[in-house]
């Protein structure tokens, strides 16, 4: 009986501290992309160019339009879109990192530790993630000055969820790519090719009522679109889908992107 109660004794500290080797492997690929990130402070700056653009131009430009044609705020029907556009881009490209650590022999220092590659793409995803996410929020912050306003504060910390959601999507689509490829240009010219369709087929521009039906199939198979609807749905409460909809299908298709994403970065050769 007592040596049973070694045995399993054992079994249990060997799998804390498997348990605990695992999380910090993680945890210092995510704080290395935070502070990537916190020192760059053009990259901050330069990543909110074009979400303030948008934010400014087509706000105010088809503000009065919009508001003709009894749609109502438009600035209110934007802000979603812009955040959700934010984290798009930037999620998506932080691929390109993995193409810039293998150039420069980051990546094959971190290939032939002895853990997971599993653990050390899902360590880079998270924290390209969560970048993403803190741009988003501080978008949402800029959108406040200019007269947006959430329905309520709730709905601020669920859309948290819907934004977390939607990077690891993106960042785990730009990790896949970057996986199989060795130059930056190319990436670049790839993600280019991808995104901007991804956004403006989404609705994050127009409303997704009434659409051709090509168009609303387009839209419906888009996953950058249940991001943008959920946002909406938690931001201003207005939804085409539902905040439950677009929560699972988001979850659904990170996992997705998630096992191929694992699954090409396992493949890389150096």
């Amino acid at each position: 009986m007592r040596r049973s109660n070694l045995y399993n004794r054992d079994c249990f500290v060997a799998s804390l501290l498997a348990m605990t080797r695992i999380m910090n492997t993680i945890y210092i690929l995510w704080l290395r992309q935070l502070k990537r990130f916190i020192r760059s402070k053009a990259r901050i700056l330069g990543s909110l160019g074009q979400p303030v653009l948008f934010l400014f131009a087509l706000g105010f430009g088809f503000g009065p339009t919009f508001a003709k044609a009894g749609e109502g705020n438009y600035i209110q029907f934007l802000v979603p879109g812009v955040i959700a556009m934010s984290v798009l881009f930037s999620a998506v490209f932080f691929g390109i990192e993995i193409i810039w650590d293998r150039q420069f022999g980051f990546l094959k220092e971190t290939l032939v530790a002895p853990v997971s590659r599993f653990h050390i793409m899902l360590g880079r995803t998270l924290g390209g993630a969560t970048v993403s996410c803190v741009q988003g929020l501080i978008v949402l912050l800029i959108s406040t000055i200019i007269g947006f306003r959430p329905v309520s504060i709730l709905g601020v910390f669920l859309s948290l969820c819907i934004m977390f959601l939607g990077a690891i999507v993106f960042t785990a689509l730009g990790t896949a790519i970057a996986s199989k490829l060795e130059d930056m240009h190319a990436f670049q010219l790839i993600m280019n090719f991808l995104i901007m369709p991804l956004f403006f087929l989404s609705g994050a521009l127009f409303p997704l009522k009434n659409l051709p039906p090509a168009l609303d199939t387009i839209t419906h198979l888009n996953p950058m679109t249940y991001a943008v609807d959920g946002l909406r749905a938690t931001l201003i409460g207005t939804s085409h889908f539902g905040a439950l909809t677009d929560f699972i299908v988001l979850l659904g298709i990170a996992i997705v992107f998630l096992s191929i994403g694992s699954y090409l970065f396992s493949k890389i050769e150096l």
